[in-house]
């Protein structure tokens, strides 16, 4: 089985992914954002944070290793954007 790629965006200062926050019965719950293409990574950052691009970078991350990124950082799900310029997002947990 091949693994799906993903892309993510993450600071060139601290090194912390992109992230949404959602508040879920009073408290905030972390979701990783990703990617399904490098160029819609690259369209969210210059239509949302055109100013600020040059502080961030896109990095590729197979399905396989999106667990151990998950759990490291405490994430509470991902969120896969759908499309970057609206931007439309589908939020999965995990357990």
């Amino acid at each position: 089985m091949l693994s799906e790629i993903y892309y993510l965006i993450r600071s060139r200062n601290d090194g912390k992914y992109l992230t949404a926050r959602v508040e879920v019965e009073g408290n905030d719950t972390n979701y990783l954002l990703l990617f399904k293409e490098n160029f819609e990574a690259l369209s969210y950052l210059n239509t949302h944070a055109g100013d600020l691009a040059d502080r961030f970078t896109v990095e590729s991350i197979s399905n396989i290793q999106l667990k151990g990124v998950l759990q490291r950082w405490g994430f509470q799900g991902m969120g896969i954007v759908k499309d970057p310029l609206l931007p439309t997002i589908e939020f999965l947990s995990i357990n």
